[in-house]
């Protein structure tokens, strides 16, 4: 494996290091530098603590590069606490002053004496989003960034689905992460509240419990403390939602960018569509072409080796066996020292790790040009009529159907369809990546479609959606879709899912209630995936209304979700139609043979 690191070099540590910002602010950093000389410069901005092991910066070197790696291929490396966390000043406020900051870390930077007068940055999570901030505020020395498992876009992209429902899970967790954070950092200094530290950690290790409140906006442990009210009192897209998009900026952004990427990670839609967006609107030629995508068959966890509970997808699908550090090194060396370029130049734009082969493949762009979308039509099959186990089963077909059928099933707020593998944050908990679905047999809110068993291998890559015909006798409520491949031995794993919520069928800014009984033909993100549908797999697709807690629950009134508790929710008798008429389907890219 190259990482294409030199000798190891003398370095020098700093800790700590005061940062102004233009305000007078002071932010607490850490530096590695070479002992001696000029070195372009690495920035890493976290609200987690430049020491922690939580961001994974300092700690196995797999999905994060080490910073001696870095140090000994030649670039000083400097760790910035944002505002308002661990050592820094100010108040933390998520995204607000990530733009300005990261502008003023980058001009400390270039007025040390040992830099060269060119930054990148790295790292995941918010760490990634803070480099897309700090792109927006267009330094002329910010040359390169490596984004991993994050995404421009905040609503859409973490918080909330594409579809308006909100990521629960990932609220919940992280705001209690932030919360326990601030009161160990109010400990330190004298002050802060003991029990309350212990609640939250207490919280932090039963993510069940965590996530059991109603109503959300009034969670004992989380309401009235850092953006968690303002993050659930808006679950339209607005004004605040669209001034922490950095996508807007794209056509000012100028650094090339590595982005990498999990299969089973929250980010993957939105990540995969930013890459996609700075492709054709960066700001500049370098940006436009020499962006580059690794994906793996990864979840959110740090270390990234590919191993799940329910499934291994082998030795080659680590990031130690992707040689993640060496990509980054490479991807800096060509655009931080260009005297280097020319031995740099990667094989290819798009590296992808296609389940189900198991193998890494390039590609030149996302999506492939060469898969092409392929319908399958959701439908009824007379000889399993009630299907197995308690799913109701009908067939996938890329054969439009014939004759008319009405899947009904009833939708309970207090008894949601529970959350069994997929993407997900905390990655850990609910058995996330290819988890076994058939934990779900026995419920009877799931509606299952299924091709015949393959008669040759079937590889899709690309983005997957849903088109479904559907009713309701509610005045809102929700769909969710879940792409799964169906081993021979009955092991049903999944690749990606995705919800609508029906206020939010036409429109992220303007809901809309439905009329009770009206059909409505509506679409479901389901985000992407590249995987081989082996000889003898069925594809299949699980049509419910929750997946709690990865979502929140529906409460299917119509009224203010998160402002409602589960007590006060009702039923709803939902329905998908299938028909010549009502042509739901699902849509995957297929790769020709």
């Amino acid at each position: 494996m190259d990482t294409s690191a030199s000798t190891p070099r003398a370095f020098v540590y700093e800790r700590p290091v005061s940062v102004p910002m233009r305000d007078g602010t002071r932010l607490d950093a850490i530096v590695f530098r070479p002992a001696t000389g000029t070195a372009p410069a690495l920035l890493v901005r976290t609200p987690y603590g430049a020491a922690s092991p939580q961001t994974g910066m300092a700690g196995t070197g797999a999905a994060v590069p080490h910073a001696t790696a870095l140090v000994d291929a030649g670039f000083a490396v400097v760790w910035v606490e944002a505002r308002g966390t661990f050592g820094s000043e100010g108040e933390f406020t998520p995204q607000v002053d990530d733009t300005r900051d990261g502008y003023d870390a980058i001009d400390w930077i270039v007025g040390r004496p040992w830099s060269n007068g060119m930054v990148g940055m790295y790292g995941a999570s918010y760490l990634g989003m803070a480099q897309w901030a700090a792109a927006a505020g267009g330094h002329p020395a910010l040359a390169a960034i490596a984004p991993l498992q994050a995404t421009m876009r905040w609503y859409e992209g973490l918080w909330y689905h594409p579809g308006g429902a909100l990521s629960l899970s990932a609220v919940t967790t992280w705001h209690a992460l932030m919360s326990l954070n601030d009161e160990l950092r109010a400990l330190g200094r004298g002050g802060g509240d003991l029990a309350r530290v212990m609640a939250l950690s207490s919280a932090l290790a039963d993510v069940s419990a965590l996530n059991d409140h109603t109503p959300v906006a009034e969670h004992p442990l989380l309401a009235g403390h850092g953006s968690f009210d303002e993050f659930v009192a808006r679950p339209d897209h607005g004004g605040f939602w669209e001034a922490r998009d950095f996508s807007r900026h794209i056509p000012e952004m100028t650094p090339p960018a590595l982005l990498t990427a999990g299969w089973y990670d929250l980010f993957i839609g939105q990540q995969l569509r930013d890459f996609e967006r700075y492709r054709a609107s960066a700001g500049s030629a370098e940006a436009r072409e020499g962006s580059r995508l690794i994906v793996g068959p990864w979840d959110h966890e740090p270390t990234l080796t590919g191993r799940f509970r329910d499934h291994d997808f082998g030795v080659r699908a680590s990031a130690f066996a992707a040689d993640l550090t060496g990509e980054h090194i490479r991807h800096f060396r060509r655009w931080l020292t260009p005297a280097d370029a020319a031995p740099q130049v990667p094989p290819s734009r798009v590296k992808l790790f296609v389940m189900g082969a198991d193998e890494w493949r390039d590609f030149e762009e996302w999506p492939p040009p060469h898969a092409r979308p392929v319908e399958f039509f959701l439908a009824s099959d007379d000889n399993d009529a009630d299907g197995e186990g308690g799913l109701r089963n009908g067939t996938l077909s890329t054969s439009p159907p014939t004759s008319v059928h009405a899947w009904e099933y009833t939708y309970v707020p207090s008894d949601p369809v529970p959350t069994t593998g997929g993407a997900q944050i905390p990655p850990a908990w609910g058995f996330t990546g290819p988890a076994d679905q058939r934990a779900l047999d026995d419920r009877t809110d799931i509606v299952s479609f299924r091709t015949a068993p393959l008669p040759k291998d079937t590889e899709v890559v690309g983005y997957v959606r849903a088109t479904l015909f559907v009713r309701s006798d509610a005045l809102d409520t929700d769909f969710t879709a879940k792409l799964i491949d169906v081993h021979p031995d009955g092991r049903a794993a999944p690749l990606c899912d995705g919800i609508l919520r029906m206020r939010y069928r036409a429109s992220l800014r303007h809901p809309q209630l439905m009329d009770p009984g009206r059909v409505y033909e509506v679409e479901i993100d389901m985000a992407a995936t590249a995987n081989v549908f082996r000889r003898g797999h069925r594809i299949r697709l699980d049509v419910s209304s929750s997946n709690f807690p990865r979502f929140d629950r529906n409460t299917n009134t119509g009224g203010i979700i998160s402002q409602e508790s589960i007590d006060k929710a009702v039923a709803a008798r939902n329905a998908v139609l299938t028909g010549p008429e009502q042509p739901s389907r699902l849509v995957l890219g297929v790769v020709a043979s």
